[in-house]
């Protein structure tokens, strides 16, 4: 019964382990019979191993070497046996290492980490996305899902590609979606704006059924679906068209020094929004004086939220209240 039982692991192992175990086997078999042949020569078990090991890998110390000649018949043996196996081993293992780089590039690989980022959509700003993270990141670990691309290259883009449908209970636990942090689903601008949502909403519903508590930031392109957004489990909604259309807008209206693209880029480039309580000694300042305390510690206060509703720049005399929200500017 024992026998079959390890019979039975042994035919489970990984082909790379098996060829080890057997190596390992065939290098105890020959070492302990060159022991016994030649005792004055191989004085322990341990020295044929040793000597069977080196002759087998063709390194050829010349420290133990056989005298008699059954002991030469032996070694040619394992030449002819151990050798070949060693050097399958050794290339088995380059090809399993070659292999992996192609399944982790095509996108086969399931991801075993945690507190990663999810990334949906494979376009160009994904692309920017990530060159973005890596840059302001570099510890973090981004998994890509996309159903159209079938190959990215880790050397360009620092990415556990995973393809397949992010609508999909498998492709999102190959992402080991119980495990990310975040989850940002970019939309499909090749599509319609409706079938683009749609499928941003159906992607949301199924994150949300596998992880009920994962911040989902979640891009829409049309303004009527924002509300089925929120309701599938989006926490936070990314607006494109009011984004640029508001930058249209500057850009068509802005005075000839200014640049509102470049300028917005820029900032954020080097800059990132901070929402935080006022804290109590702030309290019944005006803005003025909140804003030169907030500079001397590397925030520049913008604006703050009061009632849900944003002041953007207000009066320089204008007093802070217990509830409100600092919007500032801090470094990255």
């Amino acid at each position: 019964m024992t026998v079959k039982l390890l019979k039975h692991l042994y035919f489970r192992l990984p082909i790379i382990i098996k060829l080890l175990v057997s190596a390992f086997i065939i290098m105890l078999l020959f070492g302990t019979i060159i022991h016994l042949i030649e005792p004055n020569q191989f004085p322990t078990t341990f020295d044929g191993i040793w000597w069977a090991f080196v002759t087998a890998a063709t390194v050829g110390y010349g420290d133990f070497v056989p005298l008699t000649p059954v002991g030469r018949i032996i070694a040619i043996v394992l030449i002819l046996t151990g050798g070949g196996i060693i050097a399958f081993y050794i290339s088995s293992i380059s090809t399993a290492t070659l292999q992996r780089e192609q399944d982790l590039e095509q996108g086969k690989l399931q991801f075993k980490g945690s507190k990663h980022l999810i990334l949906i959509g494979w376009n160009e700003r994904s692309k920017l996305l990530i060159r973005l993270l890596a840059d302001k990141f570099p510890e973090l670990q981004i998994v890509l899902i996309d159903k159209t691309e079938r190959q990215i290259s880790y050397q360009l883009y620092p990415v556990h590609f995973i393809h397949g449908d992010a609508t999909e209970d498998s492709i999102l636990d190959r992402a080991n979606i119980n495990h990310a942090a975040k989850v940002l689903i970019t939309s499909d601008v090749l599509k319609s704006e409706k079938q683009a949502d749609n499928w941003v909403i159906l992607a949301t519903l199924a994150i949300r059924g596998n992880n009920k508590d994962i911040p989902i930031i979640a891009e829409v392109l049309s303004s009527v679906q924002i509300e089925n957004a929120l309701r599938a489990g989006a926490t936070t909604i990314i607006k494109p068209n009011d984004f640029l259309s508001t930058l249209f807008f500057h850009e068509l209206s802005h005075k000839k020094t200014a640049k509102p693209f470049e300028d917005i880029i820029q900032l954020l480039n080097r800059k990132q929004f901070s929402h935080s309580k006022i804290p109590s000694e702030l309290v019944n300042l005006s803005f003025l004086e909140t804003s030169s305390i907030m500079l001397k510690q590397g925030h520049l206060l913008l604006g703050i939220l009061r009632d849900g509703g944003y002041k953007i720049h207000p009066p320089a005399e204008y007093i802070l209240k217990e509830d409100d929200i600092l919007l500032s500017f801090i470094d990255w």
